[in-house]
């Protein structure tokens, strides 16, 4: 039993070590919180491919798609030009900002695009793979018979981060309601994002 929830402590730890970081999948999630727009869906979105990815990395497919760097370099360079294109879009977001209102319906892009959108920053993402398949599945590997509880560990953490970070944004919503405040989000993001895809693209 010490064994188990050693494991279990050792998954989420490690995962919330990786998870809480500046990156396009948080900083997204951040923004639809704080706009209020399908906060659930993105939120459930990025814990069920999380929760998929870290069950394919404790079962060892990490170890098989480390064989193929070829998938890699794929993956980096339409991850990468996705991240651009989509921190472009910030950018002109940052020098024609709006407040925040959050009184009335949900104003932002259709519920088909923000899915798309959620899925395609945390599927294009090769740090994603590379945090879940490889380096997770790795560490859940040295815990033998008790890795899957390392997995439920390591989704656990995943389910506390975004439902903290979609539903907590709400309460950055007052200081959003002025249109300079989404300019430095928005710039911030866009940094963010221009800064990952350039990163990725140079090193495919």
């Amino acid at each position: 039993m010490g064994d188990v929830l050693f494991s279990l402590g050792a998954g989420f730890g490690a995962t919330m070590a990786l998870i809480v970081a500046i990156g396009a999948q948080n900083a997204f999630v951040l923004r639809q919180g704080i706009r209020r727009e399908a906060v659930l869906v993105v939120v459930l979105i990025c814990i069920f491919s999380d929760a998929i990815l870290v069950s394919l990395g404790v079962g060892g497919v990490g170890a098989l798609v480390g064989t193929s760097p070829e998938a890699l370099t794929v993956v980096a360079l339409i991850g990468g030009a996705f991240l651009l294109c989509y921190g472009a879009l910030a950018a002109r977001r940052a020098f024609k900002p709006a407040a925040l209102e959050t009184g009335g319906p949900e104003t932002g892009g259709s519920l088909r695009r923000i899915v798309l959108t959620t899925l395609a920053i945390t599927w294009l993402n090769p740090h994603v793979y590379l945090d879940t398949l490889l380096l997770l599945g790795a560490i859940a590997a040295g815990h033998g018979s008790d890795r899957w509880a390392f997995g439920v560990g390591a989704v656990s953490a995943s389910v506390l981060w975004f439902l903290a970070l979609g539903f907590g944004a709400r309460l950055l919503s007052g200081f959003f309601r002025k249109p300079s405040s989404w300019r430095v989000l928005d710039g911030l993001v866009a940094a963010t994002m221009i800064g990952l895809g350039v990163a990725l693209v140079a090193g495919a």
